[in-house]
């Protein structure tokens, strides 16, 4: 949602390729209420879209953050792909938006091509901004975090003062990576559930993403209710104490499957409707 417009995203997956028309009855109650509702352009994906991060996976020289994610998950890796400029593909999450302004994640999931028509349909009443350099998987949820106007929240595991995006010069920043490790419960049960899943159905010739998990720093994927209540999970006992040392009423909800679902709790959750007016934050 960008103010009273719908936009649904054209995810680079093909299993994703139909799923929001699992929310067109409430579009449709949105449309015939006045709000507006467009599409991203659908991509063929007859090519592939998506190429390796590295030619050789063997030549992958590990950085602050694999070794932090490999502590954190018992030993696993993140496994990394590019997209490629051939279509238009992106997703919901690879942006935060601030009044009038949006921040969008060039990443695994999104592309500059998208960023670029995500301009044209949005026009001179917003802005979007890019960056890359932040994070090299998918979505921005867990590595740019607004709080409240001027205050935001930033994975220090990612970003630094060098490749910050210029947009926070002037805005307060909380530097944050202290999340709990990710839960043995869903690391046994990818272990011995889902990645045996994942090699049947490859070896069927089936694309999964069964022996994927979410990163660890999905931990620090909250929901902000309003410029002072947060919801948490509630295993981010670090989280939470520095949100609270900062005045936040802190709401800690359980989500016992984020890391094999594929999401925190921003990602399960889909706010349309708020009591809010535009505002620019930046001029």
């Amino acid at each position: 949602m960008v103010g009273n417009t719908v936009i649904e995203s054209p995810s680079y997956l093909r299993s994703r390729y139909f799923e929001a028309m699992a929310l067109y009855d409430i579009w449709y109650d949105y449309f015939e209420e006045g709000f507006r509702w467009i599409c991203g352009p659908r991509p063929r994906l007859d090519r592939e879209v998506s190429e390796p991060y590295f030619r050789d996976e063997g030549e992958r020289v590990l950085t602050k953050e694999d070794i932090r994610y490999i502590e954190l998950t018992g030993g696993r890796i993140e496994k990394l792909h590019r997209l490629n400029e051939n279509e238009i593909v992106f997703e919901a999450a690879n942006t935060v938006r601030m009044g009038r302004d949006l921040l969008y994640l060039v990443s695994s999931s999104g592309n500059y091509k998208s960023a670029r028509w995500l301009q044209s349909v949005l026009g001179d009443e917003y802005r979007v901004h890019t960056t890359e350099d932040i994070y090299r998987s998918s979505h921005i949820d867990s590595t740019v975090l607004c709080l409240c106007p001027g205050l935001v929240m930033l994975n220090s595991t990612r970003v630094n003062e060098r490749n910050c995006p210029p947009l926070f010069n002037k805005w307060e920043k909380i530097w944050f990576e202290d999340v709990a490790p990710t839960s043995q419960p869903e690391l046994d049960f990818q272990k011995e559930v889902r990645d045996p899943l994942a090699k049947q159905l490859e070896a069927l010739g089936f694309k999964t993403n069964l022996n994927d998990m979410s990163s660890p720093w999905v931990g620090m994927n909250f929901l902000s209710l309003d410029p002072q209540t947060v919801v948490v999970d509630e295993r981010q006992t670090s989280l939470m104490r520095v949100l609270e040392q900062r005045k936040f009423t802190v709401v800690p909800v359980r989500m016992r499957h984020i890391y094999t679902q594929g999401g925190g709790i921003h990602c399960a959750t889909l706010d349309t409707v708020r009591d809010s007016k535009l505002e620019d934050y930046f001029s």
